[in-house]
């Protein structure tokens, strides 16, 4: 087998989309294994001075004014307005997307995050790109600024985004239903007693899960706060991500709550608390959703980003898997519902199992396979 390059570009706003990355990528090591694979951050300051100014203007933005980024979501959601701001990121990034490929030289590039789509596709417009796009879209809903009819791949997370994208345009032939990629570590089997011996935490009691996506938001304090009142006997874990001052609240919280709570900043075993876990609370990342899915762990979701999260909240608690607290003050009362209520978490663990897609990764990296194998000019589109 021809040795192959490839170049996955992602974007360091949130964990999500790197972590979609890293997955397709150990599935590449497996198909190819003397390929060459770079994952690159677009939105690092050393990619480019502007790409990283915008990501921390990103994430001020959902800190201090979520509403005016709801706004702008949902404006540029439309195709006019999408369009227009398209075109402007493209123009803005094409000599950064430009210059990651010159240096990297790939056979193949995929993308992760709409940016890197936008520059890339406007190279393969401009003929100045002949070879494979594939964009993987990691959320759970069709936003404009996805929609790039030079992109010769899509990969999707269900069959409405499929009919979303080919009601924009799409050829049908070009987008397949994969599901988001997630670690292969999601679906295996674990042993729930040595896991649970290994935390020091007990059998007989519920065991509740939060987590606050890799930047470590979410309402984690507000979920604790809630949790707090309730007077079922419960087993807490914390996943705070990259956010060290929220770990150290927490552990100092921890001190004199009625309920055991143990707490972990960035982990790379989240697998393994969510084997043991009887629910998740979380904001409702498209990562995490689909990785409880396939752990078929019962989700309450609460505090979405505005926008994306919005539609991932909407869709798993739509298919049963989930419960999504619009009112954040009934938290507490959700999840105390639940743990009342076996049944209840029954049911979402059925619907979990039905609708979870572990093999997401391995699945897009075949598809590759088979577009590499049969066609050799990219330029044009598929």
């Amino acid at each position: 087998m021809q040795k192959k390059s490839f170049l996955i570009v992602t974007a360091s706003i949130g964990s999500g989309h790197v972590k979609a990355a890293e997955a397709i990528s150990g599935e590449i090591k497996i198909k190819y294994p003397d390929a060459r694979i770079h994952i690159v951050d677009f939105m690092s300051t050393e990619t480019a001075y502007l790409n990283g100014f915008l990501k921390e203007a990103y994430l001020k933005m959902l800190d201090f004014m979520p509403n005016v980024y709801d706004f702008l979501y949902n404006f540029t959601a439309g195709r006019a307005q999408g369009i227009s701001v398209q075109s402007i990121i493209a123009i803005a990034m094409k000599r950064n997307m430009d210059e990651i490929i010159r240096t990297y030289e790939p056979d193949i590039v995929i993308c992760t995050h709409p940016f890197p789509c936008a520059a890339a596709a406007y190279l393969k417009k401009s003929h100045q790109l002949h070879i494979l796009l594939a964009c993987v879209i990691t959320d759970y809903s069709v936003h404009q600024l996805w929609v790039y009819k030079n992109v010769n791949l899509y990969f999707v997370a269900n069959d409405k985004l499929r009919d979303g994208l080919e009601a924009r345009g799409v050829k049908a032939e070009r987008i397949y239903v994969t599901g988001i990629p997630i670690e292969e570590s999601f679906n295996k089997g674990y042993d729930k007693k040595v896991l649970l011996s290994r935390f020091n935490l007990q059998e007989t009691l519920p065991i509740v899960l939060i987590m606050g996506g890799g930047l470590g938001l979410g309402g984690v304090n507000f979920a604790l706060e809630q949790l707090e009142k309730i007077s079922i006997p419960m087993q807490i874990l914390v996943v705070t991500g990259k956010n060290t001052s929220l770990w150290s609240k927490i552990r100092e919280y921890a001190r004199n709550s009625q309920h055991k709570i143990e707490v972990w900043g960035y982990s790379n075993n989240v697998q393994e608390f969510m084997a043991i876990a009887t629910c998740l609370v979380s904001k409702p990342g498209a990562l995490t959703v689909s990785e409880a899915l396939a752990m078929e762990l019962p989700m309450l979701l609460h505090e979405p980003i505005p926008g994306p999260e919005t539609d991932n909240a909407a869709y798993v608690s739509g298919i049963g898997a989930a419960v999504w607290i619009k009112e954040n003050e009934k938290l507490g009362e959700a999840v105390a519902d639940v743990l009342c209520h076996p049944e209840l978490l029954a049911e979402m663990q059925k619907q979990a199992h039905i609708y979870k897609k572990p093999y997401a990764a391995r699945d897009i990296v075949s598809y590759i396979h088979i577009a590499v194998e049969k066609i050799t000019d990219f330029r044009i589109s598929l």
